[in-house]
């Protein structure tokens, strides 16, 4: 039986900027979710026998903030009329951060949202692909939403798109978040998915671009106590790579149901997040059915689900074979197999190689060098990424 980690729901398509890097579709429609479709969505969900004790929900567009706060307070209040009273649902936004103000804040921070904003560090890397319609940059309008949110002490963390401009400046990178009082930072690598190439991937040292930044990072990071909180990717590496022999690992994005999609009109996808909206013919643009029309748990026996279903099974058992790194990645992102390989019966990507392999190698890097001896919590923490 799936158990449901994560929902993410596509309140609009709509996107009030225009990222050069970005791979999703239909972002000048201005389409809105219909609070029926919500309905059946949450009243699906929480009927299904298909949930642990939480529940995370992520407001992921285009962008979220588009809509008005008026919109989620209705949204949240039917969430908590429906919800099972032992089931603890948490509500996420990602956001670019342009349309934050006094009122997004007090919402935010009312609502105890975990939020997310989207800013890949100083204005000429962020500026470089996070761009309006007509071309101009949006640094300007995103720093002053993350400024305004520490001034009404809104927790937040960002998510940085890294590109080989910025890998190239760890250093520039780490002293804009200190400047900024950014605690929380999360990156991510330019990747190929739907329509979009990625110019990282292109790079012919993109895998050792990567390392030298994460490591620079690590060893600025360990330098500078207290200055930043948590970095993502080397927190995930050092917990996926020191773990006890007993402890499973378990990778959601090739579970069916672990995380379910729903776009604004009610198509259900699952699997990568990034896959809905996508198009593919042999997998019917990956939709397994719709909300409205379909009862949720019937889809696990939709003919588009075990045709993926089967497909990604071979890419893991192939991963689970072939690759030394298997351990602490599980089989990898389907997305990502199908946009690099052309199928999910595959293993190895640029993507996998960048971003798993190479911070795995980091860290067994780094512990290499802590003697037998000295092998203990304290001088983990110690190690960096030199």
């Amino acid at each position: 039986m799936p158990t449901i980690q994560l929902l993410v729901v596509q309140p609009t398509p709509f996107c009030n900027i225009d990222c050069r890097y970005c791979y999703l579709p239909n972002r000048t429609s201005k389409a809105v979710v219909a609070r029926e479709t919500l309905q059946n969505l949450f009243s699906q969900v929480f009927a299904s026998e298909w949930l642990g004790g939480g529940l995370s929900v992520v407001w992921h567009a285009g962008e979220p903030m588009v809509l008005p706060i008026g919109f989620y307070r209705d949204a949240f209040a039917l969430v908590e009329a429906l919800r099972p009273p032992e089931l603890q649902v948490v509500h996420s936004f990602q956001t670019n951060g342009t349309l934050i103000d006094d009122n997004w804040c007090r919402f935010f921070a009312e609502a105890q949202i975990n939020l997310g904003v989207s800013i890949d560090g100083p204005q000429h890397f962020h500026d470089r692909n996070r761009v309006t319609r007509s071309g101009r940059g949006t640094f300007e309008r995103t720093i002053a939403g993350i400024r305004l949110l520490r001034r009404h002490g809104v927790p937040f963390h960002v998510i940085s798109v890294l590109t080989p401009q910025s890998m190239a400046a760890a250093r520039e990178m780490f002293d804009f978040y200190i400047a900024e009082g950014i605690e929380q930072v999360c990156f991510n690598v330019e990747e190929s998915e739907g329509d979009h190439i990625s110019e990282s991937f292109r790079e012919a040292d993109a895998e050792a671009l990567y390392y030298r930044f994460l490591g620079k990072f690590w060893q600025l990071w360990t330098a500078a106590p207290g200055k930043i909180r948590f970095v993502r990717e080397i927190e995930t590496a050092l917990q996926q790579v020191i773990r006890p022999k007993e402890a499973p690992f378990y990778n959601q994005l090739i579970e069916p149901f672990a995380i379910i999609s729903m776009d604004w009109a009610g198509n259900i996808a699952t699997f990568s997040p990034e896959l809905l909206g996508l198009k593919n013919p042999v997998y019917e643009d990956f939709i397994l059915g719709n909300i409205n029309r379909d009862a949720l748990v019937d889809l696990a026996d939709s003919p588009v689900l075990v045709r993926m279903l089967a497909d990604i099974k071979v890419g893991v058992t192939m991963c689970r074979e072939q690759c030394e790194y298997f351990s602490v990645c599980g089989g990898g992102e389907p997305v990502n197999k199908l946009a690099e390989n052309g199928t999910f019966a595959s293993t190895e990507t640029s993507y996998c190689r960048i971003t798993k392999m190479r911070a795995t190698d980091l860290v067994l890097d780094a512990l290499d060098r802590i003697p037998p001896e000295g092998f203990d919590a304290a001088a983990i923490a110690r190690v960096t990424g030199v």
